[in-house]
Order: structure tokens, then sequence, then C-alpha cells
């Protein structure tokens, strides 16, 4: 086990989303339920770009700036600043997207849950580069870590209340999911598997919400290490730096009180020894190497 560091003040509410923006240099995160894309900067300080009422993820985009998951759908945040929001994907108001990540085709993928929780309101949706969006995955509940294994062959994906992270074929041509089957039980007392990443010997490392901590497994589901971040509601990670050889992960001050977990709403790093593979963008087919 090891422990990560507390790298900035309590800088966000809830804080999701990182990814190493290679267009910038910097890590990118969210401060999902302000709507705000932050941008970390060399001084622990961050600078904000507000992109709707709830900003749930983002990765960036070949054409310039990037993609943002945002309530019921999608924006285009380019270079400037301008915000360009897509038609709705959905219009119930009880439900707001939440993660997502890219395929290596280029495809940008967000999965949905219930503002209150209800079992089975949410849907994964992928939207493709022509600007259309299609549900490939119903009856989830709080859609949360997606990242593709090394060779593209596999999705990797968290429905938070199952407490297990799963596996899908990958139909790669369509962008669907084919057999899905349990990869790893999360069995830390209190603790749920949230938001996730890859690194480049392809293991899983993942947030545990309640748990204080990030989990990296093996391809087998094999608990290989364990990183203690100080704050209850670690709620995801991913690698960054020029070396993509420091983990960062974003944590949660949501349901606490001014006084409670003061590194609630901070982010931490750690240097594990490994690194992690470039983010997947939207727009292109991409490659890990």
């Amino acid at each position: 086990m090891s422990i990560a560091e507390q790298v900035t003040a309590r800088i966000t509410h809830h804080g999701e989303g990182p990814a190493w923006d290679p267009a910038v240099g910097q890590l990118r995160f969210v401060d999902m339920m302000t709507g705000d894309l932050l941008t970390l900067r060399p001084d622990g300080g961050a600078d904000r770009v507000h992109v709707g009422t709830v900003a749930a993820a983002w990765r960036p985009h070949t054409s310039g700036g990037v993609i943002v998951a945002v309530e019921r759908g999608f924006a285009l945040l380019a270079d400037d600043g301008t915000v360009r929001t897509l038609p709705e994907v959905f219009t119930d108001p009880a439900i707001r997207m939440n993660d997502g990540g890219c395929d290596p085709q280029g495809r940008f993928y967000c999965g949905t849950m219930a503002y209150d929780g209800t079992s089975g309101a949410g849907t994964v949706y992928r939207l493709d580069l022509d600007g259309s969006v299609s549900a490939v995955l119903t009856g989830v509940s709080i859609s949360n870590g997606i990242v593709w294994s090394l060779d593209g062959q596999t999705v990797y994906y968290v429905d938070t209340p199952t407490k297990r992270v799963d596996a899908f074929d990958f139909l790669a041509e369509a962008g669907t999911f084919g057999q899905r089957r349990p990869v790893a039980a999360i069995t830390a007392p209190g603790a749920s598997p949230d938001g996730m990443t890859i690194d480049a010997d392809g293991f899983l490392w993942v947030a545990l919400w309640g748990g204080g901590a990030v989990h990296r497994y093996s391809p087998d589901g094999t608990l290989a290490d364990v990183i203690d971040v100080g704050a209850r509601q670690v709620s995801a990670c991913a690698f960054g730096g020029p070396e993509l050889d420091t983990l960062y992960i974003t944590t949660s001050r949501q349901g606490l009180n001014d006084d409670e977990q003061p590194g609630a709403g901070a982010l931490f790093a750690t240097v594990p020894g490994v690194r992690g593979v470039p983010v997947l963008p939207f727009g292109v087919a991409a490659a890990w190497q």
C-alpha cells in the first residue's frame, strides 16, 4: 500500500472525470454539479470554464477543444472558450449524464443515472463522429467508469451498485457491447467502484467511493496494489504528467459538512511506478501508441 499526496486545496465540491490533455499539457477534470471544466495550473490552482448545469465527463477533440458530457447530452468547448451545446439526447429532468470515455475508434460513450439513484434508470449512450447518438446499454443504475483494453477488444465497465468491474466483448465496427462477464468484486467495507483508468500493463485502477482508496486490478481481477487517499469519497483517477507516470485522483465533498474530511474535494496524486496510456480522444480512430 502507498499513500497519495494532496496536491491542491479543496478545489471542487464533486470532483470527477480527470484526464491528461496533451494539447495543453495539463490535467483537466470536472466539478460535476457546478457544471465546470477545470484545468490544473502548475501552482496548484485551476482555471474554470462553465459548460452547463452539469459537467459529467470530457475528452479531447481531435479538431481542437474538447467534447463534454453535460446534463442531458453533449457540448463542444472550443479553444477560445465558446460552448456549443448539441441537441439533447433525452428530456427526462430526473436523469443526468455521469461518467464516460472514448473508444479506440474515436466515439464518445457516456452513461446516465437518476438524480435520486433509482435502480435501473440509467443508459449508456454512444456519440458517433457524425453527431448521431445511440443507446448501447440499458437498465443500469449509476453508470461510472468505462475504459478499453489495450488491444481494443474488451471494454471494462462499472455500474456502481453492482460492486463489480465487468468486462464486455467489444464489437469495434458496430461500437456495441457483446458478452458480459465479471472481472473484479469490490469487497472493502463501505466501498463501491466509481471511476476507472488503465495503465500501460493493462491493469485497471479503480476509485473506491466510500473506501478512501484506489485499487489496482490485473485483467483477471487479482488485487495488485492499493493507494490510500485522504478522503473517503474517491471518485475517479487518471494518469498524467509528460511521462504519464503520475496517478491523479479526484475526490468529492458531496453530502459532507464543512468541517468534515478537510481533504475531500481536493486533488490527490501519487507516482505508482507504472505509466498510463494516452487518453483516447473524440473525432478520429486513435491508437494507444
